[in-house]
C-alpha cells in the first residue's frame, strides 16, 4: 500500500527496498513521493548516508550523473532500464 505522505529515514529505506524491483516510478509512488522522482532520490540518498548504508540494492533507484568533459551537461538514465 502506498504511503499518503512522503517517508523518510528507515521507513523510506524499507519501502524503497521492498519496491525496488518494480522500478523507480512505482517505488517513488509507494514511498509517498508521487511523481517527484528527484525529491525521492534525494531523500533516499540522505537516508542511506545518514544510516551509513552502502547497498548495491539501491543502485537502480539512484540517479547516476556523469559530466561529459568540457561540456558541463548531465547524462543520466530516464529510467532504470533506459537512457
Amino acid at each position: 500500500m502506498a504511503s499518503s505522505t512522503p517517508l523518510h529515514g528507515t521507513e523510506l529505506i524499507d519501502c524503497a527496498q521492498a519496491s525496488a524491483k518494480q522500478g523507480i516510478e512505482v517505488t517513488a509512488q509507494q514511498c509517498g513521493y508521487s511523481n517527484d522522482i528527484d525529491t525521492f532520490q534525494h531523500e533516499l540518498t540522505v537516508a542511506l548516508v545518514d544510516m551509513g548504508i552502502k547497498n548495491k540494492h539501491f543502485d537502480d533507484l539512484l540517479k547516476k550523473v556523469v559530466l561529459a568533459p568540457n561540456l558541463g551537461i548531465e547524462i543520466a538514465p530516464d529510467t532504470a532500464t533506459e537512457l
